[in-house]
């Protein structure tokens, strides 16, 4: 049997999830999607052909690769037990979860948190975690380290606000698809079918339109100094002018396999070291 366990950790508030389908050699935790409860999602139907779990996956590929740590043989329920750091009678020690243990949640599901049930109000009382404990809109801390302590905004490395719209002068919006999840479910014919309105289409103002010649319908060359492909434009007024946008499609197929992730860049942010997908200069020319 696989489980998964969803959890959140109170200590700031966040919601998170733990795949235990997932194998950690350390227990990770994963952002979710804003509820305050422990739940417990088993498994729906067999493995489908030759499918098999992530925990079977890289547990196998452990003890062929001659590891021996007993982490490797964990089961997804003793994943799930470790992550609940639970007492001798099975309760979780983790704040907020003292009446949550796999045996609860085997039988109910799911399990609203303590601080939930007792109604939950962060930053209405006590201290803040700043030097002041306010909230600070002058920071010492960021003064101290030579960073501007005062609220500004600083455009990313690639905007049509910065120095490198003098040459890539269209900030791109590469946006998910909508019946995918990520590669997941691009090759049935339903969901293919779904997508197929605006698959290979570049989403473009048309003032960004008229002063590039280019027209609806026009095949287009979209680019930066990182990649090139081709796209079909069409005209939308729900972009700001400077903007254009495009799906992410499954690049197994699109033509010559390249998709919108060939212009994106692979920096990470300066603060949070996150992705910077959505920081992307380009130029589109007819092609």
């Amino acid at each position: 049997m696989v489980h998964e366990l969803f959890f959140t950790d109170t200590t700031d508030y966040a919601d998170f999830v733990l795949p235990a389908t997932t194998f950690l050699e350390h227990t990770d935790i994963q952002a979710a999607y804003g509820h305050y409860f422990v739940q417990l999602s088993k498994q729906a139907i067999e493995p489908v052909g030759e499918a098999r779990s992530n925990v079977w996956l890289f547990g196998q590929l452990a003890r062929r690769m001659g590891f021996t740590a007993s982490c490797f043989r964990d089961t997804p329920e003793e994943m799930i037990r470790q992550a609940l750091a639970a007492r001798p009678d099975g309760r979780s020690t983790n704040p907020g979860m003292e009446d949550v243990s796999f045996e609860a949640l085997e039988e109910r599901g799911h399990i609203p948190l303590s601080f939930h049930r007792k109604g939950f109000r962060p930053f209405c009382s006590g201290r803040l975690e700043t030097p002041t404990g306010k909230i600070e809109f002058y920071s010492e801390t960021l003064a101290s380290a030579e960073v501007d302590p005062l609220p500004a905004f600083t455009p990313p490395t690639e905007s049509r606000w910065g120095e490198r719209a003098a040459r890539y002068p269209l900030e791109f919006l590469p946006r998910k698809a909508d019946n995918y999840l990520n590669s997941t479910f691009a090759n049935l014919v339903g969901h293919g079918k779904m997508e197929e309105r605006k698959r290979q289409s570049l989403e473009m103002h048309p003032e960004d339109t008229r002063t590039r010649g280019i027209s609806e319908g026009d095949v287009v060359r979209v680019y930066n100094g990182r990649g090139a492909l081709e796209l079909t434009a069409k005209l939308s007024s729900s972009l700001p002018a400077g903007v254009v946008a495009a799906s992410l499609d499954w690049a197994k197929l699109t033509p010559g396999g390249a998709n919108v992730n060939a212009l994106t860049s692979e920096q990470l942010t300066d603060i949070g070291a996150g992705a910077t997908f959505y920081s992307t200069l380009l130029e589109v020319a007819k092609a």
